[in-house]
């Protein structure tokens, strides 16, 4: 190992400890002045993104790889509208989340304080770099970014403006510290760091997240994919459903909590099926069915289980006609990532079952799936999205980056008592 990261990690490290002694009002002026250094460098920032972009282009980038490297003035104002919002959230650190008086009069308490420092792996996201700083410093913690070459030049201007509102806030700049040699040794030398790093979170392709599993020996928080199912109920209203569906599937199919797979029960396909065909093919979608699905329409491709497990982050869906709400439940439970799942009914007994079995990180009772991101459900900005069930679920905002401990108070209360004077 090269120890290029290991002193970024130090020097990170010993930083934290400055951002979590911070008074409240100085980490959320320090968030603010994050959200106003960005507007100001917005011009640098789309520079270096039209620079990172280009290159992916040459490089034969995906669609959907693009779509998550662009920036724009809006993104550029969505990332400091974000932080503005994890700004003005309660602080959490110090917060005691829970009090109980023991019968021997111990009072136990249970606080939140910082992780610690918390090692971000992610991909063509340059809009992760601010995010998940703003969200690390607000809980107290110091972040490492380690971006990927796609978005190299892009990164480095956001992290450019964050460090100068460190500086204007008298902190130190290694509280966000930027990996900018993006060579796959020092993710590795990375996820070695036992003794500095308290937690990574990988956020990009699948093959990204399942290389930092297996290579980490550092706690992992992670979700592999997204395939995200949306249940059209016997009991549901079709034009609801449809638009469910056009959003969850066409406003920006290469996010993971875009729709991959349309479950339809058998009562209401032939009021709903032909519309809904017609509406993907409208917004470009390339749909695939099982036998009654193209029933429909004889043109549609055939769907198998490949296509029921995909997370196509494209213009491609996977339809299959269901006996029941038991079917759909079954289906769901095979092919799930545990991401994000939508019933359209206006039946409440089918709504409450369909809660109650399915366990995915999300559940949406008519409304889209674009829903489950941490802006969209008042956490300001998220950092990832856990599908792991240890210690966070679903979208990760400011609270899921602190920990609970536990402190006692007494008056000096013993377990066991003196040995007896000889």
């Amino acid at each position: 190992m090269s120890g290029y990261v290991r002193n970024l990690a130090l020097a990170a490290r010993a930083a934290q400890a400055a951002i979590a002694a911070a008074d409240p009002a100085t980490r959320r002026a320090l968030l603010e002045g994050m959200a106003e250094r960005l507007l100001a460098g917005q011009d640098a920032i789309l520079a270096a993104n039209a620079a990172d972009l280009q290159r992916a282009r040459e490089a034969g980038a995906s669609k959907a790889t693009l779509d998550r490297l662009a920036l724009s003035p809006e993104r550029v104002r969505g990332m400091a509208d974000a932080l503005r919002e994890v700004a003005a959230q309660d602080d959490p650190l110090g917060a005691v989340t829970r009090r109980d008086v023991r019968p021997n009069g111990l009072v136990v308490e249970r606080q939140r304080i910082p992780l610690g420092l918390v090692a971000m792996i992610y991909e063509a996201r340059p809009n992760v770099t601010a995010e998940a700083a703003a969200l690390c410093l607000k809980a107290g913690n110091a972040v490492l970014l380690r971006g990927g070459s796609e978005a190299a030049a892009s990164n480095a201007a956001i992290a450019h403006c964050l460090h100068a509102a460190l500086r204007d806030a008298g902190l130190p700049e290694a509280a966000v510290s930027l990996v900018a040699d993006t060579a796959r040794e020092h993710v590795l030398e990375l996820l070695q760091l036992t003794d500095l790093v308290d937690l990574a979170i990988p956020r990009g392709g699948e093959s990204l997240i399942r290389f930092v599993a297996e290579h980490a020996r550092v706690p992992v928080i992670k979700h592999y994919k997204g395939v995200c199912h949306l249940y059209v109920d016997r009991a549901a209203d079709v034009e609801l459903a449809l638009g469910l569906l056009i959003d969850g599937k066409a406003s920006r199919p290469g996010v993971c909590n875009a729709l991959e797979t349309l479950l339809v029960h058998r009562d209401i396909a032939a009021a709903f099926l032909p519309r809904a065909l017609a509406a993907l093919r409208a917004s470009g979608v390339e749909a695939r069915g099982d036998a009654a699905t193209r029933a429909f329409d004889s043109s549609l491709a055939a769907a198998g289980d490949d296509d029921y497990a995909a997370e196509f982050l494209d213009l491609i869906i996977a339809i299959r006609v269901v006996d029941s709400l038991d079917a759909a439940i079954a289906h769901i439970h095979r092919f799930t990532s545990d991401h994000t799942e939508v019933i359209a009914t206006n039946d409440p007994a089918a709504a409450q079952a369909f809660v109650d079995a399915v366990r995915s990180s999300a559940v949406m009772v008519n409304a889209s799936s674009r829903f489950n991101d941490g802006g969209q459900l008042g956490l300001g900005a998220e950092i990832g999205i856990s599908t792991t069930r240890l210690h966070a679920y679903g979208p990760m905002g400011v609270e899921a980056l602190t920990i609970e401990r536990f402190v006692v108070r007494g008056q000096g209360q013993r377990r066991h008592p003196l040995p007896a004077a000889e």
